[in-house]
């Protein structure tokens, strides 16, 4: 029992690892850039909490934007000239990889090449993203009661990121079989109609040769 106590904590730390993702780069300008995305895996209605940091630079335009990696993708927030830290919040309508795009633009007043921003970018994804100070004190709840909240909101998104990835799983296999029904249905086609095609030439030679009285 007391090991596995000494084992929570770095399980919940391991699991909130799969659900943070913080990154710090540097961004070119340029008057068409490239974006910049980071993508992460959220499950369906998730709350995304986006924490974009970057210093004010003259001749500069940051734009940014969150959309997800579905078939037909939704793009969810768009903001342009991101100056300092800014926060932004969506929650997801499927589960899919939500990517967050950054465009380091060159001010139209700019002709300066070269010209780099440095972009802190945190992105917070279900029960990472829930403000557990503000429940605690609304509750009035002990630390290792809102640990334990914590950790049991993380646990039920692995558990229900397990739960899609075994739908998925389920998907590609009917697929996979539903592929293989049908290739094994056009192989046999075209092997009687290969079989049908010889039968029709010897007819038609044997019938040819008796014209030709070659063969009686």
């Amino acid at each position: 029992m007391l090991a596995a106590a000494r084992r929570l904590p770095f399980l919940a730390l391991f699991l909130q690892a799969c659900l943070v993702s913080a990154v710090k780069f540097e961004l070119e300008a340029s008057y068409n850039p490239k974006p910049s995305t980071v993508w992460n895996f959220a499950g369906a209605k998730s709350l995304v909490i986006v924490t974009a940091n970057a210093p004010i630079a003259a001749g500069q335009r940051l734009d940014i934007e969150i959309l997800d990696g579905a078939e037909r993708p939704n793009v969810y927030l768009s903001k342009k000239d991101i100056k300092g830290e800014t926060r932004l919040a969506v929650t997801t309508h499927e589960s899919a990889d939500v990517g967050v795009c950054i465009r380091n633009y060159l001010d139209g007043a700019s002709s300066s090449k070269g010209m780099m921003r440095t972009v802190e970018l945190d992105i917070d994804i279900g029960a990472e993203a829930v403000d557990y100070n503000a429940i605690a004190n609304q509750e009035s709840l002990s630390i290792l009661e809102v640990e334990m909240r914590k950790l049991e909101a993380v646990v039920k998104e692995v558990v229900d990121e397990l739960g899609y990835l075994q739908r998925r799983e389920m998907r590609m296999r009917d697929t996979n079989e539903s592929t293989n029904t049908r290739v094994k249905n056009f192989s046999l086609l075209i092997m009687v109609g290969i079989v049908a095609l010889g039968v029709w030439q010897l007819v038609h030679l044997r019938s040819f040769f008796k014209r030709k009285y070659l063969i009686d």
